[in-house]
């Protein structure tokens, strides 16, 4: 992909072919179903320049990061740089330095949302304090101040040089370990879906049992009878997407003008949103959300698989979008014309047993560490109550005392003789 666009881009774009890339097109693209005028298919129409909606990016920063581009993308000088700087400059930090030339306007909005980002921080770790500090729970201050990392906090007033850093390095470290996340947790997921179905078994008698798993190889057998799969980003698979989606003769297929036709926001580049879209017809083959046997979430975890596939056979550069050029150049590769069968997640089994062993053993751990703190706060109540009821016993007591003593003053009976200690032992006075 090219680094350099046009300064007419906006910043989203232009970002997209930065080290940033990652950030933005999770941060500012989203694909969209494609409606087409097939009477100018063979000259697509420009696209609006403006960027899509935003979605969230899933930091916890999200909102904090959109509000700074959403300022810097204001400063002409800086845009400018930005047009002229290459990838690597970006890493090393040459761009961020270019905050010193920014206008005193946007310099001002920037500290204000730095104070504002730093109050909400502060507010949230004193809350996670309370809330750990009232349940006993040590409180990890490192891994508290490690959500401080995208800005320095130490200077909470000014947005300065250094906070524009960071924040490229976090936001860049963060996205690029989005898929690697999503991954293990799809891998939780299956094998506490596993967990949970083998645990329900062992509450059945054998009747009721081995219907149960009748029933689940029915439920595998049904999900897995489906058409074939194309392999993702094969000429056979592109091509169902032209007849199928775009209404097109599969004889007419042109690459290059299926390409200008999926660019959802024209800015010449498949980012992973568009690409994902482009999977659409061959995950229903496989899933219907109103079929039992088909669980969405798989076709989720699908839908990255083909994209990852697709992304590692065709973005020779590794900034995480397909530019026009790269896409035609792999049109000519042989897996594009004839490629391999592809294989679907319930031939590939996202874990191992050795992965399941262990996992089932952390689950096992965590009944027995929660039991034992039932039964340590259990302990801790019986001997609540066993106090409670001393203190219960003593206030009668003292009642009945005071109660006496208000009889004798009723009464006008004097009160017992006093004790006059002496040495050891204890008299009344005569």
């Amino acid at each position: 992909s090219e680094c350099v666009l046009c300064l007419q881009m906006s910043w989203s774009q232009v970002f997209h072919t930065s080290c940033l890339v990652l950030l933005v097109h999770l941060l500012c693209l989203e694909a969209v179903p494609i409606s087409l005028d097939k009477t100018k298919v063979n000259q697509p129409e420009d696209k609006a320049s403006e960027p899509p909606p935003s979605v969230d990016t899933g930091l916890h920063y999200d909102r904090y990061l959109r509000e700074v581009i959403d300022f810097l993308e204001k400063d002409q000088h800086f845009r400018e740089k930005l047009h002229n700087t290459d990838m690597e400059d970006i890493k090393m930090g040459k761009l961020a330095k270019e905050l010193d030339f920014v206008s005193h306007h946007v310099r001002t909005q920037l500290d204000e949302l730095k104070r504002q980002e730093v109050s909400r921080l502060r507010t949230l770790i004193k809350a996670k304090q309370d809330i750990e500090g009232g349940n006993d729970m040590a409180v990890d201050h490192q891994a508290l101040l490690k959500q401080f990392e995208y800005l320095n906090h130490m200077n909470p007033h000014t947005f300065e040089v250094e906070d524009l850093d960071r924040l490229i390095k976090s936001a860049t470290n963060d996205l690029e370990n989005y898929d690697k996340e999503r991954h293990e947790e799809f891998k939780k997921y299956e094998m506490t879906k596993d967990h949970e179905r083998r645990e329900h078994l062992k509450t059945l008698d054998d009747e009721g049992r081995k219907k149960e798993e009748e029933h689940y190889e029915e439920m595998k057998k049904k999900h897995a009878d489906h058409p074939k799969v194309n392999h993702p980003g094969s000429q056979n698979q592109f091509k169902e997407v032209w007849e199928e989606a775009d209404g097109l003769d599969p004889e007419d297929f042109d690459p290059k003008t299926f390409f200008k036709l999926h660019d959802s926001n024209g800015d010449g580049f498949f980012d992973e949103q568009e690409l994902e879209a482009l999977f659409t017809k061959e995950l229903e083959k496989i899933y219907d959300p109103t079929n039992e046997e088909d669980d969405m979430v798989e076709m989720e975890e699908e839908r990255l698989r083909m994209r990852e596939h697709v992304m590692n056979e065709v973005d020779t550069n590794k900034d995480r979008l397909v530019s026009l050029e790269e896409f035609l150049i792999a049109t000519k590769k042989k897996e594009f014309l004839e490629p391999d069968s592809w294989e679907t997640l319930e031939q590939n089994q996202a874990y191992t047993d050795e992965e399941m062993r262990e996992f089932e053993e952390h689950l096992a751990q965590q009944e027995e560490d929660l039991n034992q703190k039932a039964s340590d706060l259990q302990k801790q109540r019986d001997e609540l109550e066993r106090q409670q009821e001393q203190l219960n016993s003593q206030k009668v007591e003292l009642q009945q005392a005071v109660e006496h003593m208000e009889r004798l003053k009723t009464q006008k009976v004097e009160p017992p003789p006093e004790v006059h200690v002496e040495g050891n032992g204890q008299h009344y006075l005569p």
